[in-house]
């Protein structure tokens, strides 16, 4: 089930960065705080705040082409989600339920954007992980 939730939360992460710079915005908001609501409701206004603050980011980085933020944000979200999965093993359904509902078929967490610079620095990326490998 580990490697199951883990790959939901990357999954979740990504879609809901990437449709919170949408119309689907409030839709995608609504959503995830009624999951919160149902599974940890003592979380579910503060995860609302974060949701509004995340998306202010979302349209300031996209609008900038920041994609180290937006990765961040991605990350953020996959971390958030993974901790609810693991403590409301439950939810898996709801919140797979929930992303088909807002992407069917689950073509926006499969769009990923690559930025490549060199820098004398080298980085692994993973699934979405950035990874720092100091050169040798």
């Amino acid at each position: 089930m580990d490697s199951e939730v883990t790959l939901l939360a990357q999954s979740a992460g990504a879609t809901l960065v990437t449709l919170m710079a949408t119309d689907a915005w409030q839709h995608v908001r609504d959503g995830i705080t009624q999951l919160w609501r149902r599974t940890q409701p003592e979380r579910a206004e503060t995860v609302a705040a974060e949701l509004e603050a995340g998306r202010e980011d979302v349209l300031a980085a996209a609008a900038a082409d920041d994609q180290e933020t937006l990765d961040e944000l991605r990350l953020q979200w996959q971390g958030l989600v993974r901790r609810l999965l693991v403590a409301r093993p439950a939810a898996v359904d709801e919140l797979r339920a929930l992303l088909d509902r807002l992407d069917p078929g689950g073509s926006t967490a499969r769009q990923i954007t690559q930025h490549a610079t060199a820098s004398g620095q080298a980085r692994v990326y993973q699934a979405g992980r950035d990874q720092h490998i100091a050169e040798r």
